[in-house]
C-alpha cells in the first residue's frame, strides 16, 4: 500500500484538507490558516496546480487583485485516496494490537 507522495507531503496535506474542508479560500487566507510563508504556498500550490489538484481564479475584488484557490475533481479524489488508504493502515494496526 503505497501513500501518495503529492498528497502526503506535510504543507501538501495540509492544503489539500483545508480545500477541502473550506472550499474555495484566497491566498491570503491560505497563508493565514496555515500559517505558511507566501513562497513556501506558492511553490506547494504550483506543484498540486502542475499535478491538476487544484484550480487557480485570478480576480478584482474592490479594485484589489485576489487569487483564490480550490480543489479539483482530481484533487478530492487524491485527497479522498488517501485518506482511505490512512483508515486502512490505521485499521491494520489496530488489528495487531488485539
Amino acid at each position: 500500500m503505497e501513500l501518495d507522495k503529492l498528497v502526503h507531503q506535510p504543507t501538501r496535506l495540509r492544503i489539500f484538507a483545508h480545500l477541502y474542508a473550506n472550499g474555495e479560500t484566497s491566498f491570503t487566507d491560505l497563508t493565514a490558516a496555515l500559517e505558511v510563508t507566501e513562497g513556501n504556498l506558492a511553490s506547494h500550490i504550483d506543484r498540486m496546480e502542475d499535478a491538476d489538484c487544484v484550480a487557480v481564479e485570478k480576480r478584482f475584488v474592490d479594485d484589489t487583485p485576489q487569487t483564490a484557490y480550490r480543489l479539483t475533481e482530481r484533487g478530492e479524489d487524491l485527497f479522498e485516496d488517501h485518506i482511505h488508504t490512512l483508515e486502512v493502515l490505521i485499521e491494520g494496526l489496530e488489528m495487531d494490537t488485539e
